[in-house]
């Protein structure tokens, strides 16, 4: 773990009591009502949702320098007339079009966090991340939080949902017609997923051939979360790497977090999910997150957006001490 301890010595500094401090950043909030990627509506509301529950303030209290971009939308695009087998395919290339440059824009300002929306918009940060990563002579990473593996293409996909396709378009997958070209695809080996619990045929079958790390809840349950994403960790940091987060509601167990249309029985606690942003801090070496899938339609007064709050505010800095007590009478 020493390389993964010296960049965390970059990024953090040391009190004189020896406890790690924040060292402060530039927090671009990036609100990307996307509601195209699937047909259940509502994850238009989720970027001022994590807005009520406090996520800026979260943020600044931690000495981070927060700025708040508003909410976005789709470049121009052609209409969908709802007669093909994808559902608003045209919609979402507006967004992935948008998207990419909005993350391109970003990065070079600061750490860009994305609030979503469905989780179509991947199709766009992670390809803006990787195209400023390539300017950066830098290569890019990707941990996938996440019950599913989002590997279809359009081709592949049975549901029409073109939420599930991110991974598969930004490692460079083809039958993404339509769509803006990938010219700097993520490298199968460099996409680390956690989580996994809800694979289709299709995708299990695409990923058995790839080198994309996998871990599902049986080898969470087996082996704890620790040990697949220090390695991962290790590894980022080892190529000099930058590394998008993406975490998805559904990562977490609904028991937990409810507000997420793709409920999937069996996932993360909430200290295996503290833990993994702990690491993230500690390592230093996240450079864009997006926050994803957050329905407040289904939300329990609003309990699912302050754990999503809680767990960004954990992967920048805020320790075990510090964590609030909230009542949700």
């Amino acid at each position: 773990m020493g390389s993964i301890h010296r960049e965390m010595q970059a990024f953090c500094n040391k009190s004189k009591d020896g406890e790690l401090t924040v060292t402060p950043q530039t927090c671009i909030l990036i609100g990307a009502p996307v509601d195209s990627g699937k047909r259940r509506p509502g994850c238009l509301m989720g970027p001022d949702a994590f807005r009520t529950a406090g996520l800026a303030e979260a943020l600044a209290t931690l000495g981070h320098k927060v700025v708040d971009l508003g909410n976005l939308s789709p470049a121009s695009h052609a209409p969908d007339t709802g007669d093909g087998p994808l559902f608003a395919p045209n919609e979402t290339i507006g967004w992935t079009n948008r998207l990419i440059r909005a993350a391109e824009d970003a990065l070079a300002k600061g750490f860009p966090i994305f609030l979503g929306g469905d989780h179509s918009l991947s199709l766009g940060s992670v390809v803006g991340a990787a195209n400023y990563a390539a300017g950066q002579d830098r290569p890019l990473f990707v941990l996938w939080l996440d019950a599913h593996t989002d590997f279809h293409t359009p081709r592949t996909t049975d549901s029409g949902n073109l939420h599930g396709t991110p991974v598969g378009y930004f490692t460079g997958r083809p039958d993404f017609t339509g769509f803006p070209k990938v010219g700097n695809p993520v490298p199968q080996e460099n996409v680390c997923m956690i989580g996994l619990r809800s694979v289709d045929h299709a995708e299990r079958d695409a990923l058995q051939t790839t080198k994309v790390r996998r871990h599902d809840m049986r080898e969470i349950d087996e082996n704890g979360v620790a040990r697949p994403l220090a390695a991962f960790l290790e590894h980022v940091a080892a190529q000099k790497g930058m590394l998008h987060v993406s975490l998805d509601v559904d990562f977490l167990d609904p028991s937990v977090a409810p507000a997420v249309g793709t409920t999937v029985p069996g996932g993360a606690t909430v200290r295996e999910a503290h833990l993994v942003m702990e690491m993230l801090h500690d390592s230093g070496l996240m450079t864009s997150l997006d926050l994803v899938e957050l329905n407040p339609f289904l939300d329990e007064r609003g309990r699912t957006a302050h754990l999503m709050v809680d767990l960004c505010a954990s992967s920048l800095g805020r320790r075990v001490f510090d964590r609030p007590t909230r009542s949700y009478r």
